[in-house]
């Protein structure tokens, strides 16, 4: 295995536990797939997860990659982590504020 290849399987392995640092059951999604389109961490349902651990992100092709993968119903994210630094999360505004707004009326609906 190239070193590139084996810095993507640890970021993958590095966001799964992230991931489940927090409770959830995540898995690697070569793993369960092992697909083309299969996520790099799987068990998010409605979140398509492409990990990119690099240093140089290419940031709207990476995004175009999980949009390209993801399916109709989820949405696509880019967990990204450079050396030395923690991990981000890259997603379209427009599903940031639908992921907002489900959270805000969560949270409205507890202070009244």
């Amino acid at each position: 295995m190239t070193n590139s290849k084996q810095k993507g399987a640890r970021g993958e392995r590095e966001a799964r536990d992230f991931f489940n640092s927090y409770g959830y059951n995540t898995i690697r999604g070569v793993q369960y797939q092992g697909g083309p389109d299969s996520p790099d961490v799987k068990g998010l349902p409605g979140i398509h997860v492409e990990v990119k651990r690099t240093n140089s992100l290419r940031l709207y092709p990476a995004l175009e990659q999980s949009h390209n993968d993801a399916s109709n119903t989820e949405i696509p994210i880019v967990m990204h982590r450079p050396d030395k630094r923690p991990w981000v999360i890259i997603m379209d505004a427009k599903d940031f504020m639908t992921l907002y707004g489900a959270y805000y009326d969560t949270i409205e609906n507890i202070d009244t």
